[in-house]
């Protein structure tokens, strides 16, 4: 069973900076694509940036400029750094990772999330 376990969310004012973990563990063969969502009250769940399958980085054009997807392949964890955060990027956050588990098993898996909180 694969699992996502994130942290690093937490309340800061406009303007500050937070950082993101999503480490994945379990019986894992390869991560295709892993990255980070976000959920405010009363919308719709959207991508916030993302590796792809092919290694490349996708970022909503709201972020762009001010958030930085990274990742460790060694610890299974990707990373993000929000920078100039703004209240409208207040949110529950998640991350997703899909790919092949050990039993070559396709898995797609989210975490539980972590609340960030920017105050104007």
């Amino acid at each position: 069973q694969v699992q996502l376990v994130e942290s690093g969310g937490g309340l800061v004012q406009a303007g500050g900076s937070l950082r993101l973990s999503c480490a994945a563990s379990g019986s894992i063969f390869r991560i295709n694509a892993m990255g980070w969502y976000r959920q405010a009250p009363g919308k719709q769940r959207e991508l916030v940036a993302t590796f792809t399958s092919g290694g490349s980085t996708n970022y909503a054009d709201s972020v762009k400029g001010r958030f930085t997807i990274s990742r460790d392949n060694a610890k299974k964890t990707v990373y993000l750094q929000m920078n100039s955060l703004k209240p409208e990027d207040t949110a529950v956050y998640y991350c997703k990772a899909d790919g092949v588990t050990a039993q070559y098993t396709y898995f797609e898996v989210w975490g539980q999330g972590t609340l960030v909180t920017v105050s104007s």
